[in-house]
Formats: C-alpha cells, structure tokens, sequence
C-alpha cells in the first residue's frame, strides 16, 4: 500500500487543528531555543485520573507510567483513550507538557523529562517508571535514558509511531528550515533523516540497559517515513510491531494511532508483564 503522501503546509495544519494549538487556550512555558512564543497547551487540563498524586502503586502494577506527547503534542490530547486505558489496568498514570509543545532542542526536553521522572518517582516510591511516547515522545526518552542517566530508572518504553530513526520527510514538512534553521522548530530539524543529533542517539547500542523496548507503527505513517524508521535494533528486549500485521484493515496512521485498539492492547500487553509486549500477541482490532 502506497503512503498517503500531503502538501507540508496541509500537513502541518491538520497536526496543529487536531492538537489543539490554533485554539485560543492557557501558553506553556516559551522554549528559549526558538523564535516561537509561548504555544497553547490542553485548556480541559489532565486526562481525568492522569497526574493524581497521591496516587500509590500496588503490589500488582509496582510501576507508574508516564505519558510523552510528540512534536506540537500536549500531555492530553491524543492520549486521553490511551491514559485512561493504562489507569484502568491499575497503573498510576502521570503526564507532562515539554519543550514547548515539543518543538525545542531535544537535550533540553529530555532534561525536562528527568526532572519530570524523578517528580513521579519521588511522589510513588516507585524504583522505576515506564513510558508510553507518540511519536517524538517515543524516541526522546531514548536520549534520557541512553546519555541522561535514566537506564535504571526505567523499565518499559513503548514507542508509539517513534522517529527513532527520523523521517525523510521533514525537509518538505518543515519548508522554513533551510532559511532559519533551528529557530523556528529545533527538534523538527533533529528528527530529520541523517540528522547529528539522530546519528549520535542510535550510534553504538540502540536499546541499553535492561529496559524493555516496543515500537509500534503504521503502514500509512504520513510523518515517519518509512515507518519502519521506528524500529529498533532486534534483541531479547525488543519487538517491533507494525498494527496492520495485527490488524490488516487499521486506517490508522501518525495522528491516530495512539486512539487504536490494537496500540493500546500492544501497549498493555508490554506494561503488564515483564518484557517488552509479545510479538505472538493478538490485539484486539
């Protein structure tokens, strides 16, 4: 099947309507790395039940799990049916805004999301986290966990349509680029195909420490491109799942695929036992 091929400027507006940043709504905190203001982030708040914290793990789900949008992304939308999901598996759930809506350096976002692991952990007593991500917020732990120091703090990292290996769309999808580069989106530029930033992540061992790694995609990823650039390094704690081998008539694609039942039951099968989710795991469709 052929990927759904849009107009950059089309592209980027459909991503910026459906997360809600041409809304009038409360500004996150500028990112003093690019010319942008300071960018709306969700007005209804948390996810109800997400960012509780009071909330203790059991003896059953030891282990809290943090949600991480993607670039233009916020710590609600597109991820509502997937943190209530996670919630009503037992889980403390936790969610956090970062970079501006994703758009900063990617360093600087995972130093937020750090400090945002060790709130959590503080709050819990939990030992370890794990992470949920959609597309940037996929891969950008990878960096915490790889040059940050976050391997022993984490146990799962689902990756969710992750740019791990960047896109090669993004020199068209961010046309502005070549005339300021870095100014206007810093971690567009960093998610680019080939960029220094992606070579210094996925150089020598792509998956350390004993965390456990899923990535799942899309045939019809109009972002990620190819979508196979998600995947990572096979091993022992690694699947790679594309949701059409599960579920051949998924029209999901970048956008939508946090909202799919066969991501959500792939992310769960991951969270709920130990290992990454299982690659003879039938999800529902």
């Amino acid at each position: 099947m052929r990927t759904l091929r849009l107009p950059a400027s089309a592209l980027l507006a459909s991503l910026l309507l459906a997360l809600g940043v041409l809304t009038a709504t409360p500004a996150a905190p500028a990112g003093a790395d690019t010319i942008l203001p300071p960018l709306p982030t969700a007005p209804e708040g948390d996810i109800p039940g997400v960012n509780v914290w009071t909330c203790k793990p059991t003896a059953a789900r030891p282990t809290p799990v943090i949600l991480v949008h993607g670039t233009f992304g916020d710590r609600r939308h597109l991820l509502e049916r997937l943190g209530t999901s996670i919630k009503a598996k037992g889980f403390c759930v936790y969610s956090l805004d970062y970079g501006n809506r994703g758009t900063g350096d990617i360093v600087t976002s995972a130093k937020q999301l750090k400090a945002f692991v060790a709130k959590v952990r503080t709050a819990t007593g939990a030992a370890k986290v794990s992470m949920v991500g959609h597309s940037q917020g996929g891969m950008m732990p990878r960096y915490y966990i790889k040059f940050l120091g976050g391997a022993p703090y984490v146990d799962d990292l689902v990756g969710i349509a992750p740019s791990n290996h960047g896109t090669k769309l993004l020199p068209a999808f961010n046309p502005i680029a070549p005339l300021l580069p870095g100014l206007v989106c810093v971690a567009c530029d960093q998610q680019a195909w080939g960029s220094t930033f992606l070579k210094n992540l996925n150089a020598g061992d792509e998956t350390p420490g004993a965390v456990s790694y899923t990535q799942i995609t899309s045939r019809l990823d109009e972002v990620v491109v190819p979508h196979t650039s998600g995947y990572l390094a096979a091993g022992a704690r690694t699947t790679n799942v594309t949701i059409q081998a599960k579920c051949p008539f998924s029209l999901s694609e970048h956008v939508l695929i946090p909202t799919d039942r066969a991501t959500i039951g792939l992310t769960l099968d991951a969270l709920t036992h130990v290992g990454p989710a299982r690659p003879t795991f039938q999800p529902p469709c």
